[in-house]
C-alpha cells in the first residue's frame, strides 16, 4: 500500500523503539530488495514508549489507560502538554502527580492568553536576561521545534511567554500582542487555550463572602479557621489562590 500511494521511497516513517528490530530493519530490507532503490525512507523518527511506573503501558500487561479514560480526569491541553513536556524519543512515564501538573499548566497558559489587557503602551518582552527581544520567542521556539522536534523547549517558550503577559499586566502595559503570539505558537502544538469554564454566577456571591471573611480570620491570625474555610471550598471543587492583589477563585477540574 505504501509502495502504491507513497512510492518506492517514503519521507518519514514513525513508530515506536521497539519496533527497530526486527520489524523496521526487516521492512527496509524486504523494500529495497523489492524495488531496488535506497533509502526505503529518509527519515525515521521511533518514539519513546509510555511507561506506568517501571513497566510498559500495554493491552497485553493489562495496565492499559486509555486515551478516552485520560480525558474523564483531565483536560485535552492537560495531556498534549504531559506528552510534550519531553522528547518524543525519551520514555514517558504516566502518573497522577505529573497529569495534575499538566492541568496546571495548562490552566496558567490558558489564563494568560484570555486575561484582560491593559490599555497601556505595548510591554517590551525581554527574553532569559538577553534584553528586549520582540521576535525573539519565535526564534526559539522554532529553534527547537527544528532540533529534532524538541518540544520540550517549545513548551519551554510558551510558558515564558505567560509569565511576560502577567509582568506586563502587572505593569499596567498593553499585553495583547503577546497573548497573540501565544496563541499562534500554541497552536502550533495543538493546544486549543479554550477560555476557563466561567462559574456559575449564583455562586459567586457567596464565594466572596467566605473569602471575606477567610481573609478577615487570616488578619485576626486564625489561621486554623481560615484553612478550614479553603479546605472546604476544596471539597466543594473551588480552589483558591493568594495572589498580591487579593485571593482569586476558581473550579477545579
Amino acid at each position: 500500500m505504501s509502495l502504491k500511494h507513497l512510492g518506492d521511497t517514503l519521507d518519514i516513517h514513525g513508530g515506536g523503539q521497539d519496533l527497530i528490530f526486527p520489524h523496521h530493519e526487516n521492512e527496509i530490507a524486504q523494500s529495497e530488495s523489492f524495488t531496488g532503490k535506497k533509502p526505503f525512507v529518509k527519515y525515521w523518527l521511533h518514539n519513546g514508549l509510555v511507561q506506568l511506573g517501571e513497566d510498559k503501558m500495554s493491552k497485553s500487561l493489562g495496565n492499559l489507560i486509555t486515551i478516552k479514560e485520560a480525558l474523564e480526569r483531565y483536560s485535552a491541553d492537560a495531556i498534549r502538554i504531559f506528552v510534550l513536556s519531553s522528547h518524543y524519543r525519551s520514555p514517558l512515564t504516566y502518573s497522577e502527580a505529573t497529569l495534575e501538573a499538566a492541568e496546571r499548566g495548562a490552566e496558567r497558559l490558558q489564563q494568560a492568553a484570555h486575561l484582560s489587557s491593559p490599555e497601556g503602551s505595548p510591554y517590551e518582552m525581554k527574553f532569559k536576561g538577553q534584553g528586549i527581544v520582540p521576535y525573539g520567542f519565535e526564534i526559539f521556539f522554532t529553534r527547537g521545534m527544528d532540533d529534532d522536534f524538541n518540544t520540550a523547549e517549545a513548551m519551554a517558550v510558551l510558558f515564558e511567554l505567560a509569565r511576560q503577559i502577567n509582568l506586563g499586566r502587572d505593569e499596567n502595559c498593553n499585553v495583547t500582542e503577546i497573548q497573540q503570539m501565544l496563541c499562534k505558537l500554541a497552536g502550533v502544538l495543538g493546544l486549543t487555550l479554550k477560555p476557563p469554564e466561567k462559574p456559575l454566577l449564583d455562586a459567586e456571591p457567596l464565594v466572596g463572602l467566605l473569602i471575606s471573611i477567610r481573609n478577615q480570620l487570616r488578619e485576626a491570625k486564625q489561621w486554623q479557621l481560615a484553612d478550614k474555610i479553603r479546605g472546604r471550598l476544596e471539597e466543594l471543587g473551588i480552589a483558591l489562590e493568594d495572589t498580591p492583589k487579593g485571593t482569586v477563585w476558581k473550579h477545579k477540574r
